[in-house]
């Protein structure tokens, strides 16, 4: 599922941490934080070596880890898997038939020259989307990274790899379950906000404030279960 271009890896180590950025916002212009929150000018000169060369070294070892480590860290799911993860998602979060919560972190960036509004978002800061799929542990299932900022989520998911999978059906998805103490039959779906859209695999929250008992209850377990894929990226 997850396959990335060079562009994508690098951007992948390439995320900002927020906190420092805002303390050195005077010098915004040479940073550009590495996981580690050293910038590549940082390293270039504690290791006396070229701009060039260490941007050159990030990319190299993004696409080393990826090539080694992707297919054990994150896999193409199965239909075993799904069911596995499901049965997480009822067990820890009281929610049947998930098999994972999805959402989009913005990832804040210097804006490339000559791109305009493109990666300009409604915070008011340029940025790269990450959405994940993640699991009832916190654990991501698959990603889509390096969207543009002004991107919906649920755009960016529509023409994700992972969206249009699940549309044409080709993810393993296990067949409809019955939910547990009913004779009822529904599918396997994800959770997710009010950024997505409904589908037959996607289950988001009722809209408005004035609902019933019974919609505010399920708002309530569907919240539950989204908030891991929150938690995830609080977590990274």
């Amino acid at each position: 599922m997850p396959i990335f271009s060079e562009d994508e890896l690098l951007a992948m180590a390439i995320i900002l941490d927020e906190e420092e950025a805002e303390r050195d916002e005077a010098n915004k212009d040479k940073r550009m934080y590495l996981a580690t929150g050293d910038s590549l000018n940082t390293i270039s000169f504690s290791y006396r070596m070229g701009h060039s060369t260490v941007f050159k070294i990030v990319r190299e070892t993004c696409q080393i880890i990826a090539e080694n480590l992707m297919s054990e860290l994150m896999p193409t799911p199965t239909e075993e898997m799904w069911k596995t993860i499901a049965n997480d998602f009822y067990q820890m979060w009281n929610f049947p038939n998930c098999m994972g919560a999805i959402d989009g972190k913005h990832v804040n960036i210097q804006a490339p020259p000559n791109s305009g509004s493109m990666f300009f978002n409604y915070k008011k800061t340029f940025s790269i989307v990450l959405l994940a799929l993640v699991d009832a542990h916190n654990n991501f299932i698959a990603i889509d990274v390096g969207a543009y900022g002004k991107n919906s989520d649920g755009g960016i998911f529509a023409n994700s790899a992972l969206g249009k999978a699940l549309q044409r059906g080709s993810l393993h998805v296990p067949k409809d379950a019955t939910l547990p103490n009913t004779n009822i039959q529904l599918p396997y779906v994800i959770v997710a906000d009010e950024a997505f859209p409904l589908k037959t695999y996607i289950m988001r929250p009722y809209p408005g404030d004035n609902l019933d008992d019974r919609k505010r209850n399920f708002n309530y377990r569907l919240s539950r279960a989204r908030r891991t894929s929150e938690n995830a990226f609080g977590f990274s």
